[in-house]
């Protein structure tokens, strides 16, 4: 099943990216402290975003006609490895350039690309994802919000949860009903562009357990928008999902939500002088897992570079990398308290903090895992 998940190489064209990123993000963040940068993931900085975008940096994937850098996506695995590794704050352009701009470049008009894929590229136009509902779980197909057709346009109206950061975004892409009820599962679905500043949309922030509130979720009460606001064709948007998912899916950002505070814990023991075999056995159990975890991502990255969509060696990186980012905080803490002597910096024990309390959130952004378990059980032909 997986025979086509070959190890790849980075293109030398693709590295030489990195130094130059690196540079930009160590000026931007270098008084960031490491609990800020344990939140990579959920920082959000408009100002750091459209930097990126100035510098060329966000879009890399997308036609030069339209803002973007006309490269493959293992130019943008080198940019998003070297942002997340820095901790650096990249939930502003996160969702739109990584899953909306894939998404309206595959299945939109070309007046949806002109209007939307240009913003995006500069760091301007920020998006959320409408999937989830009430009661729904991890269950797409059980989508209740309607879009119904009306002169002009379509008449929205239902409730979405879990949309990150759609306070602060410009568009929200929903997932909506357009023909048929629930109990059609993934028929009668589509998918359409919010303009979320519509009248009619109520947005209401979720606060987790650390204190944040990049959850929200929004209400649609009799929101009307243009025909242009549908993406592809109507009815299809199962299938657009499916696609778009695998972009989610698929990158080194399922990998590396903990990454900042396994470099702060290495450094930890170097300053304690720490270096007994079970310590050094620990560190080099982490340092394989992540290779190997790395690799497999970049594998699956070259599948999207060869115009292929990974969706089940997506949901493969993803329950892994994802399993592994939940390990790393119980393993962090449970060391620092199995060493009460060495005194801890403040910065370190805030993130571990942070990276506990969020990280049962890692195997629910972008399917659970035994949503991704079924896919892959499907795709080894095991149900």
């Amino acid at each position: 099943m997986f025979d086509n998940l070959k190890l790849a190489a980075l293109p030398a064209e693709d590295e030489a990216l990195r130094a130059p990123l690196r540079a930009l993000i160590q000026r931007a963040i270098a008084d960031m402290p490491i609990d800020r940068r344990s939140r990579s993931w959920q920082g959000f900085d408009a100002s750091f975003s459209k930097l990126l975008g100035a510098e060329g940096y966000l879009g890399l994937t997308l036609p030069e006609r339209y803002g973007g850098g006309g490269r493959s996506p293992l130019a943008r695995f080198v940019v998003v490895e070297e942002l997340l590794c820095a901790g650096a704050p990249v939930a502003a352009h996160w969702i739109a350039e990584r899953q909306s701009a894939p998404l309206i470049l595959n299945f939109g008009t070309e007046e949806q690309r002109q209007t939307y894929l240009p913003q995006i590229c500069r760091g301007e136009a920020f998006f959320c994802i409408g999937m989830s509902e009430p009661g729904s779980g991890s269950d797409l197909a059980s989508v209740r919000t309607r879009a119904e057709r009306v002169q002009n346009g379509w008449l929205v109206n239902g409730q979405k949860i879990w949309t990150t950061h759609s306070m602060r975004s410009h568009y929200m892409v929903a997932l909506v009903r357009t023909s048929g009820t629930s109990d059609d599962r993934n028929r009668g679905l589509s998918q359409i562009i919010l303009d979320l500043t519509a009248p009619g949309i109520t947005i209401r922030p979720i606060v987790d357990l650390t204190g944040d509130a990049h959850f929200s979720e929004v209400f649609l009460d009799n929101v009307e928008l243009p025909d242009t606001a549908l993406i592809g064709a109507e009815g299809r948007g199962w299938e657009q999902v499916t696609a778009e998912l695998a972009f989610e899916r698929s990158g080194p950002e399922r990998i590396y939500s903990s990454i900042v505070l396994l470099d702060a814990w290495v450094r930890h023991l170097q300053a304690a002088g720490r270096n007994d075999s079970a310590t050094t056995a620990l560190v080099g159990r982490l340092t394989a897992q992540i290779a190997v975890l790395r690799s497999i991502s970049l594998a699956c990255t070259a599948l999207l570079a060869a115009g292929e969509q990974p969706v089940v060696e997506a949901a493969l990186i993803k329950d892994l990398g994802t399993s592994f980012e939940q390990e790393l905080p119980l393993v962090i803490g449970d060391d620092i308290a199995g060493h009460p002597d060495e005194p801890v910096d403040p910065e370190l024990y805030r993130a571990l903090l942070y990276v506990t309390h969020i990280a049962p959130s890692f195997s629910l952004r972008g399917g659970t895992r035994e949503i991704l378990r079924g896919i892959i059980a499907r795709g080894m032909g095991l149900r």
